[in-house]
């Protein structure tokens, strides 16, 4: 097997033979291990291993990469036989069941397969699975699945030994049930599940039959449990009760708060609910006040963005503002630039909705708008504070932005974020805000875009040669940055990208984390002239903006891909996007 596997790999291209001669012999010897090594030393892609091993066995290969496969299909084949066998169940189509094998070969784990299948009534088509996939997957049995299957076991039993069952019955007794343990456990799991993941939010979502759970990791989100249609109402009013919602209003959206402690730490949750064709859809929000404010080149803040940024953010009075879709990390710059700027001697008060993170000295309010505390009454308030810098939340309407401009003109620093396209957009936006033209070029000092990207995983990326295809992309998009910028990024000629195969650091997705890509204009003599103009045009503020010399987000992004901290397929799909 381990032969005809080498022989497969080298034949076509994916290894050569000087590779594998100080490979250890212990490793020569068993297959698992000969993976898991090829891997390791990033001579081979889990995927092309799989397609090898599937080659030689003649039996279909599945790539089972981040996939969670739903409760009720792992239980089709008792854990002990999965761990034991290596056998896992991955998808039912009637009574036919889909099985995944790390070693088809094995006769004692076909005996076995075959003895469950007859047992359990299912046909089995087996294919052949890595190693690493089988790991990744097996964990499910002892996590998320596990802990709900077993609460909703407890629900059923009070339901039947309550003498109701069936939908009707769930929905008649749905504020009796959300008191109960078994809905409370199953919301604590699935809470506990996104935060222990590092999840940014949990999407609870009707689908007629059933409800699904999903959690976005790294931006991406992944399904992670499939739950009886039954228990929807049930979960959704236990959520309604922990952010004082009223559980009976199911037609018009609603939105709450509510915190929890999860282990040793207070996690806050943002809660929207809104009504669809299915039922109630909630989508959670998590935020951990505790995680630590990082530094600007944490964010993946660089070079002539970083030094504008914080040239920018030194001045005594005026406003910067940050814009991007919601989920590009605006917050976290926020937080981030008031930690650096959080001196003695500085009052800085905010306006927040909610308080994502706390920072130790500053002044930091939540706005309630069902009491008449907005952003635009907070903000008339807390000038009478005495502020030295002010950090409104966001900048939603006409009379917010008044304020805060008014503020700016007064000597205080105000930051806050817009929702524009791009940077350029922001002059236009706050014309639009009904904010006087010669207002702007005396309060604006900065405004800056940004986007989160995934990083490459450090451990398993490598450099390779540019590729035909992203050679024009790249020439096209850096050729009228100057050649001093080229230098301060340490890009040098001939170009290489990098790949990240995956490796067991970063889950065997090739990525890990999240980091910003910027762009970010000032407002100059040049660009004052423009807004005072008889008509603002974003053609002639966009050609200001690169006699400046500004850096899009787009070269940005592939000024990172060319030193390694992304991949340049993800910088244009999220550019794209």
């Amino acid at each position: 097997m381990i032969d005809k596997l080498l022989a497969y790999l080298i034949d076509n291209g994916f290894l050569k033979e000087d590779q594998i001669k100080n490979l250890p012999p212990q490793v020569l010897a068993d297959v698992i291990q000969l993976e898991s090594e090829l891997v390791k030393l990033n001579l081979v892609k889990p995927l092309d291993i799989l397609k090898a091993k599937s080659a030689v066995l003649g039996v279909p290969y599945l790539n089972l990469a981040n996939k969670n496969i739903p409760a009720e299909v792992l239980h089709q084949i008792p854990e002990d036989a999965v761990l034991h066998y290596k056998i896992l169940p991955v998808q039912k189509n009637g009574n036919e069941l889909t099985i995944g094998m790390v070693n088809p070969e094995d006769v004692e784990a076909s005996e076995a397969l075959k003895f469950i299948a007859i047992k359990n009534n299912f046909i089995p088509k087996v294919h052949v699975i890595s190693d690493s996939d089988f790991d990744a997957i097996s964990k499910q049995y002892r996590n998320l699945g596990r802990e709900v299957t077993s609460a909703l076991e407890e629900l059923e039993e009070e339901l039947v030994s309550g003498g109701r069952s069936g939908a009707g019955a769930n929905l008649e007794k749905v504020e009796q049930i959300t008191a109960e343990a078994p809905i409370t456990k199953v919301v604590a799991v699935i809470l506990r599940h996104a935060v222990e993941g590092k999840a940014s939010d949990i999407h609870i979502e009707p689908l007629g039959n059933e409800t699904r759970v999903r959690f976005r990791l790294d931006g991406t989100l992944h399904s992670s449990i499939v739950l009886p249609q039954e228990v929807h109402n049930a979960i959704i009013s236990r959520i309604k009760v922990l952010s004082n919602l009223k559980i009976d209003e199911t037609r018009v959206p609603q939105d709450g708060r509510f915190h929890t402690k999860i282990g040793s730490s207070k996690i806050d949750f943002r809660v929207s609910t809104l009504p669809t064709a299915f039922g109630e859809k909630i989508a959670l929000r998590i935020l951990d006040p505790t995680v630590g404010v990082g530094t600007f080149a944490d964010l993946g803040l660089i070079g002539r963005n970083m030094e504008i940024y914080e040239k920018s953010i030194k001045n005594p009075y005026g406003i910067v503002l940050i814009t991007g879709p919601t989920g590009s990390g605006k917050s976290t710059t926020l937080y981030t630039t008031l930690n650096f700027l959080n001196k003695e001697g500085v009052n800085i008060i905010t306006l927040e909705d909610p308080v994502e993170y706390y920072i130790p000295g500053v002044n930091q309010s939540q706005i309630h708008p069902e009491i008449g505390f907005t952003f635009a009454s907070g903000l008339r308030s807390i000038l009478r504070q005495d502020p030295n810098i002010i950090m409104v939340g966001e900048i939603r309407d006409k009379e917010t932005a008044g304020l805060a401009t008014h503020a700016a003109l007064t000597g205080h620093l105000v930051f806050s974020t817009l929702h524009t396209n791009d940077s350029l957009g922001i002059i236009p936006r706050l014309v639009d805000m009904e904010i006087d033209p010669f207002l702007i070029p005396s309060t604006l000092v900065a405004g800056m875009a940004q986007r989160l990207i995934k990083k490459m995983c450090k451990e398993c990326s490598k450099p390779i040669p540019l590729p035909e295809k992203f050679s024009k992309i790249i020439n096209d998009t850096l050729k009228d940055m100057p050649e001093v910028e080229h230098q301060k990024y340490g890009l040098k000629k001939p170009w290489h990208l990098f790949e990240a195969p995956g490796c067991a650091a970063c889950g065997f997705k090739g990525t890990k984390g999240r980091v910003g890509i910027f762009e970010i204009f000032e407002v100059t003599p040049s660009l004052e002239k423009i807004i005072l103009g008889s008509a603002i045009s974003e053609t002639a503020i966009a050609e200001e903006a690169r006699r400046q010399g500004m850096i899009t987000m787009k070269q940005d992004g592939i000024i990172k891909a060319l030193t390694g901290l992304v991949s340049i397929e993800e910088v244009l799909r999220v550019v794209e996007e």
